[in-house]
């Protein structure tokens, strides 16, 4: 003891690291996200859209976007002092899914991010990740003067199974972020719990 105080410190824990994919649409917002929840500097690796690419880079809804994710973007959050998420957002353009596949592996989960003015581009990711059986939570960017539709009526328009959590979110804010990561984490939880319980009964 010193002056009355404990010396002993507490433990050190070894946090858990997880692997959180963010996909979705071309110019849905995901290089947003990444950024706003980061705690290092993202990593990213965007390149300016060119002429060349307007055939094949659909701008309708995001007339304004001057670049595009070509691999991929990269962030790291705490959760917990005991928990990591390691952040991987996707290119959004169908020419680089080439790459979805190496960045899936290892994945707890992923956000589907979606924009409701282009809903369509979400079912791609959406598929995608039923397909392998990845956990993921649709999280629906609510864009600055975009029309607001109740979570039920994009459920619908998605065709997402009831398991599946679907949360609005604004890629922009921190918090609406990280409570968007706590769905995914808490969602891929439940399902590898039960899925243990199912092989082990």
């Amino acid at each position: 003891m010193a002056f009355g105080r404990s010396s002993r410190t507490k433990p050190y824990v070894e946090p858990v690291t997880l692997k959180i994919l963010v996909a979705g649409g071309f110019g849905v917002g995901k290089t947003t996200l990444v950024g706003a929840v980061s705690e290092i500097r993202p990593l990213r690796t965007e390149e300016v859209l060119t002429e060349a690419g307007r055939p094949v880079d659909d701008l309708h809804g995001v007339e304004s976007k001057t670049t595009t994710t070509v691999a991929m973007d990269f962030g790291r959050i705490t959760l917990r002092e005991d928990l990591v998420l390691y952040l991987f957002g996707t290119p959004g353009q169908d020419r680089f899914w080439f790459l979805w596949d190496e960045l899936a592996q290892g994945a707890l989960g992923a956000i589907v991010l979606a924009d409701t003015r282009r809903l369509e581009d979400s079912f791609a990711a959406i598929d995608y990740f039923e397909r392998r059986g990845i956990p993921f939570t649709v999280a629906v960017n609510c864009f600055e003067g975009a029309q607001r539709f109740p979570a039920e009526s994009v459920r619908g328009a998605l065709d997402l199974d009831p398991e599946v959590e679907l949360v609005m979110c604004d890629a922009r804010d921190r918090e609406s972020v990280k409570n968007v990561l706590v769905a995914v984490v808490e969602h891929a939880l439940v399902l590898a719990d039960r899925t243990h319980a199912a092989v082990t009964s």
